[in-house]
C-alpha cells in the first residue's frame, strides 16, 4: 500500500522507517505468495500492474477491517493512527488553523492533507475523506452535507479606480474577469438575481486551477474574481478588495463529505469526519443555505 501511494521503493521505506531492500523483499514475497506481479519496475519508474490495481481497493479494506478490529478491543478507546482526507485549496487553508488543536486532544492521531479542486479515486489514491462543493453526482459514495459555500465578486481599489465599478451583471462582460478553473467548467459565473439565478458568460484574460493564485491575481489589480469569503474575508475589511454588485451574490454551493463506505467506519476517520463537520459549522457563513453572504 505504501509503495503504490508513494511511487517509491525509497519513499514507503522512509516512511514506515524500513529499509529499501527490506521492503523491496516484501514486494517481492507478496508477488510470489499470489502468484502475480503486483508492480511494473524499470530503473526510473514504477507502476501498479493491473493485478495490482485490483488488490489495492481489497487491500485497503483488510487493513481498515484489521485497524477497526483494534479500535474496538482497545481498553482507552484512545483514537489513533493517520488519516488522509482530501480538501479544496480555500477550505484547506481554513481547516489547517484549526488542525492543531484538535490534534492536541488526540495524540496517537495524525492527520494527511492533501489540497484538491476536482473529484478523487477515493479507494485508488488511499483518501478516507474528501470535502466537495456542488453536487455530488457518485451515488455509490456516502454523502454528508456538512454547510454551504459564501463567495464574494471582488476586485482592488487599484482596478476600479482604473476601470470603474459595474453596477449591473451585464457590465460584467465588458470587464477584465480572472477565472478559476475546476476541472474544465465553463467560462462563466452564477449570481442570485433576487429569486433567479443568472449565468453571465465572462471572458478571462487570466485562468487558473488554484484558487489561491486567482486571490493574488485579484490583490494585484488584475480584474474582478468571485473568492471564497475564507480567502477574500480580511482583505475586504482591511480594504485590499472591495465587494462588487453586492446586491448579486455568487450563487452558494453544497460542501459535502464523501467517503467510500459507511461499513466498519474506523474510529480514526470518524473522529476527523466530526472534526470537519464541527469546524464548518463554527464558520456563520458556511451555516445554511439561508445565511446571506
Amino acid at each position: 500500500m505504501r509503495v503504490a501511494e508513494t511511487g517509491s521503493f525509497s519513499a514507503a521505506a522512509l516512511d514506515l522507517g524500513l529499509t529499501q531492500p527490506a521492503v523491496s523483499r516484501q514486494v517481492s514475497s507478496l508477488e510470489e505468495h499470489y502468484s502475480t506481479r503486483l508492480f511494473h519496475r524499470s530503473t526510473n519508474a514504477l507502476s501498479l500492474t493491473v493485478e495490482g490495481e485490483q488488490m489495492i481497493s481489497m487491500a485497503q479494506k483488510v487493513i481498515d477491517a484489521v485497524e477497526a478490529l483494534g479500535e474496538t478491543a482497545s481498553a482507552d478507546g484512545m483514537v489513533s493512527g493517520k488519516v488522509r482526507i482530501s480538501l479544496p485549496a480555500a477550505l484547506g487553508l481554513y481547516i489547517s488553523d484549526r488542525l492543531p488543536a484538535f490534534l492536541n486532544d488526540c495524540p496517537g492521531l495524525s492527520v494527511d492533507v492533501l489540497f484538491c479542486e476536482q473529484s478523487s479515486d477515493l479507494v485508488g489514491e488511499g483518501i478516507d475523506l474528501e470535502v466537495r462543493l456542488g453536487e455530488v453526482s457518485d451515488s455509490s459514495l456516502i454523502c454528508r452535507r456538512i454547510g454551504w459555500t459564501t463567495a464574494f465578486l471582488v476586485a482592488a481599489p487599484s482596478y476600479i479606480r482604473r476601470r470603474g465599478m459595474p453596477s449591473h451583471l451585464v457590465e460584467i462582460r465588458d470587464h477584465d474577469c480572472i477565472c478559476y478553473n475546476r476541472g474544465g467548467e465553463g467560462r462563466s459565473w452564477r449570481f442570485l438575481n433576487g429569486a433567479d439565478i443568472e449565468r453571465v458568460k465572462v471572458t478571462p484574460g487570466m485562468i487558473f486551477n488554484n484558487t489561491g493564485a486567482v486571490h493574488r491575481a485579484a490583490l494585484a489589480g488584475g480584474g474582478l474574481a468571485v473568492l471564497s469569503h475564507i480567502l477574500a474575508g480580511d482583505d475586504i475589511t482591511a480594504g485590499r478588495l472591495v465587494k462588487v454588485m453586492p446586491g448579486f451574490p455568487p450563487v452558494r454551493l453544497p460542501i459535502t463529505i464523501v467517503y467510500a463506505s459507511r461499513r466498519n467506519l474506523p474510529l480514526r476517520v470518524r473522529a476527523v469526519l466530526d472534526f470537519l463537520v464541527d469546524a464548518v459549522g463554527e464558520d456563520v457563513l458556511m451555516g445554511t443555505a439561508e445565511a446571506a453572504a
